[in-house]
């Protein structure tokens, strides 16, 4: 899908293929039954882009009325719905990038920058922002990237910082990186817990490497 395109108005289409195309967990796997019928149930009942389909399945009494008319059951819609924001990652707060100075972080909420969405929606305007809060260069480029980072699906602020750290420093050089080279450098960046405890699985990192290539 081109950059583009929003990913609001992505279609039950793109969708259906995504999913088909995604490793999924164990708990989204149900998702697979009946899909392309019941993307077309959907699409009969109105349903034809990301944005009015979260509308749709946001509480359990739409889930319920948009059952009726579509023969789709609830569970169903309720899995779907949980899936599906999962592809809209939340904005994160900047100081969840626990390894910056508070300095740093101090002068970017002073210029009225407290998440990763204010960050990247800022844009061209981003820099000159920075430059006005006193950040160093290498900061504002730091900072930018972790905040691209953060778009792509499951990767949270600390996973970005190992990301950065590992030579991966934007979701373009995510979606088209070997996730084997991704997933030795990651290890290798995280060492003694530089960025999370714990570990991450190979198959993780192809899931992540994967999600990159929807970020738009």
């Amino acid at each position: 899908m081109s950059a583009a395109r929003s990913k609001k108005t992505a279609d039950l289409e793109f969708l259906g293929k995504r999913l088909e195309k995604t490793d999924l967990i164990p708990s989204q796997r149900p998702l697979l039954d009946g899909l392309s019928q019941n993307l077309s149930a959907l699409e009969n009942a109105g349903i034809h882009d990301l944005d009015t389909l979260r509308k749709r399945v946001k509480t359990a009494a739409s889930r319920a009325a948009l059952s009726e008319v579509t023969g789709v059951s609830p569970e169903y819609l309720n899995l779907l719905r949980r899936t599906v924001e999962g592809l809209f990652p939340k904005p994160r707060p900047l100081s969840e990038f626990h390894w910056l100075k508070k300095e740093t972080l101090g002068r970017l909420e002073t210029a009225g920058l407290k998440t990763t969405h204010q960050v990247f929606e800022a844009g061209n305007d981003w820099a000159e922002k920075a430059r006005k809060a006193k950040l160093a260069k290498q900061e504002i480029q730091e900072i930018q990237s972790l905040s691209d980072l953060c778009r792509v699906q499951w990767v949270s602020p600390s996973f970005a910082g190992a990301l950065f750290a590992a030579g991966f420093e934007t979701a373009e050089a995510l979606c088209v990186a070997d996730p084997e080279a991704v997933h030795a450098a990651v290890l290798k960046a995280n060492e003694n817990a530089r960025f999370f405890r714990g570990s991450v699985g190979l198959r993780d990192i192809r899931r992540l490497v994967a999600a990159a290539e929807y970020v738009f």
